[in-house]
Formats: C-alpha cells, sequence, structure tokens
C-alpha cells in the first residue's frame, strides 16, 4: 500500500478530526479512503448519467414498469 501526506489548514484538520471522532472512524487514512470511495462512485454515477443522456431515445416505459421495480428492489433486500 503506498502512502501519501497531505497538508490542512487548521480548520480542515480540526473538521476531519470531528468526523473521525463522531463517525467512528479509527484513523485519518479510513476517512480519507472513504471519502474518495465516495468519490468514485460519484464520478461513476455523473458518467452513467451521461452515457444514458447521450444514447438514442428507447421505447416509452410502460405504466407498471416502476410497480415491477420496486417489487424486485424488495425481493433484492428481503433476502439479506
Amino acid at each position: 500500500m503506498g502512502t501519501m501526506n497531505i497538508s490542512l489548514p487548521d480548520s480542515l484538520k480540526a473538521y476531519v478530526d470531528d468526523q473521525i471522532a463522531q463517525r467512528g472512524f479509527g484513523t485519518h487514512s479510513e476517512y480519507v479512503r472513504e471519502l474518495i470511495r465516495k468519490d468514485q462512485d460519484r464520478s461513476q454515477l455523473r458518467n452513467l448519467l451521461l452515457e444514458g443522456a447521450a444514447s438514442p431515445l428507447g421505447e416509452p416505459v410502460r405504466t407498471a414498469y416502476f410497480d415491477e421495480l420496486r417489487d424486485r428492489v424488495r425481493r433484492h433486500y428481503s433476502r439479506k
């Protein structure tokens, strides 16, 4: 695993310290890794949305589509 050192103004370091204490992170590294993972997720979602916006129009959505989608999500989470 690589290492990285960063410099923060006192106000940002205090904020990070508070977040670590309040949210149960063990180290500053754990907190930063979580922020990077969330940023990766946001970036991936943004790319998917842009791809979808650039794609050609498909068939109109049936009225029951969202009901079926909700049922699939409920079944998926009820198995966990």
